[in-house]
């Protein structure tokens, strides 16, 4: 499953489980399965973020310069 669909996944588990009308297995394995999403998420996140570069300019034949990307902590 790619990124977006597992968003739309997630998001579709929040709005079953906000509603208050499931029982309490179902609501278990939703929790658990927008559990495992959310980590699958975050690890393509993270892999995407260390593929990301930063072009910093060019060299003397034209060729792109860049270094890593590193985001700005808040």
């Amino acid at each position: 499953m790619d990124f977006e669909r597992k968003l739309s996944r997630l998001e579709e588990i929040v709005q079953k489980m906000e509603k208050g009308e499931l029982k309490l297995e179902e609501s278990l394995q939703l929790f658990e399965e927008g559990v495992r999403i959310s980590k699958e998420c975050q690890i393509q996140l993270t892999e995407a973020e260390a593929k990301v570069k930063k072009l910093v300019g060019f060299d003397q034949q034209g060729q792109p310069l860049t270094e890593d990307f590193i985001p700005e902590k808040e």
